[in-house]
């Protein structure tokens, strides 16, 4: 038994999309908790990875299962590394929740260790980064109205809704007793206003990861390219460089702690900052004179968003020491927002 996944239904669902017959083998949970639920199971010899919500979904934990799913039947084909879609269930009744079955990937992800090959070189680990900066460049290139997705997003006046948007998020955290608020957040005016007023005057749309960083990526097991880039739960339509700002807003950088979930080690012959951006820019054709920008807003939203556990460990409603560690990251994140604005 796999909590979440009756097993029993997923097969019928499976024989009406003829995908295998006989029982489900091996069921295993991959991940948990309150995040999206995978689960590695065997039918008929074949490897699957079901993809779900967690066991108490999010308001709009079923319509992201379905956006997911979409970008990767989108992506089929396309030079991006992504897990391959295999099916997809909009009906709730199966299993509670809509899903999406995908095939394993073959690699492994670096915030949980690196195997010997990329542990012992640093030109290994150097040339991992650089993939990095080219799976969004590629990601950014692609023409998201020709791969059906005109309709994912909306991409006009996106970046001028980004600041408005994230202070609203903020404010919504009140409802929670005990949260103390903005006097915690060092420079939330200051970097607010300053992404105001040097918001760039265009942006030319494209299809957006949304949380793109070292914890959502698996590279092959053989060398440092990218073997799928995951957890799609946050992808749309807009301005592509706010990847690439997330990515040097997470990406640890001098004394920088970076966030927990990017610690990779050893840490020596990766790129720096500067390197990933002139890396990007050799396999995009975008405009990279106003990245400074993209990565302070980065800091801004990702800060805003690790607040809300802080908010909600105040009131009692999430473990305190996950709160706390959430909130001291938010801090260093506009800390740097502050040192990148001068």
């Amino acid at each position: 038994m796999v909590p979440g996944v009756d097993l029993a239904s997923l097969s019928a669902w499976m024989d009406r999309q003829a995908l295998g017959t006989g029982p489900i083998k091996d069921a295993s949970l991959l991940a948990g908790g309150t995040q999206n639920l995978l689960v590695r199971f065997l039918r008929d010899d074949r490897v699957y990875v079901l993809r779900r919500p967690p066991a108490y979904p999010r308001a709009n934990s079923n319509e992201t299962m379905r956006r997911e799913a979409r970008m990767l039947r989108a992506l089929k084909g396309s030079a991006v590394p992504h897990p391959p879609l295999i099916a997809a269930c909009d009906d709730e009744a199966v299993l509670g929740a809509s899903f999406y079955l995908m095939e394993p990937v073959d690699g492994f992800n670096p915030s949980t260790g690196l195997p010997a090959l990329h542990a012992g070189s640093p030109a290994v680990r150097h040339r991992m980064g650089l993939a990095m900066a080219e799976g969004i460049a590629v990601l950014g290139q692609l023409d998201f109205e020709a791969l059906g997705l005109g309709d994912f997003g909306r991409p006009d006046n996106y970046l001028e809704r980004q600041v408005a948007r994230w202070r609203a998020q903020l404010d919504s955290y009140r409802e929670h007793a005990g949260w103390d608020g903005e006097a915690g957040i060092p420079g939330l005016y200051r970097v607010a206003a300053w992404l105001a007023a040097n918001r760039p005057s265009a942006a030319e749309p494209g299809i957006i990861h949304g949380d793109y960083h070292l914890a959502n990526v698996m590279y092959r097991n053989d060398g440092p390219e990218l073997a799928a880039i995951v957890d799609w739960e946050l992808t749309t339509i807009g301005d592509p460089l706010i990847d690439l700002g997330w990515l040097l807003a997470t990406w640890p950088e001098g004394d920088d702690p970076p966030p927990e979930q990017t610690q990779v080690q050893p840490w020596m012959g990766f790129p720096t900052a500067d390197e990933m951006i002139a890396h990007y820019g050799a396999h995009s054709h975008r405009d990279l004179s106003a990245i400074t920008w993209y990565g302070v807003l980065a800091c801004y939203k990702l800060g805003i968003i690790l607040e809300g556990t802080h908010a909600r460990a105040c009131a009692g409603r999430a473990p305190k020491q996950t709160g706390d560690m959430l909130h001291a990251q938010t801090v260093a994140l506009f800390e740097r927002a502050l040192r990148w604005i001068g």
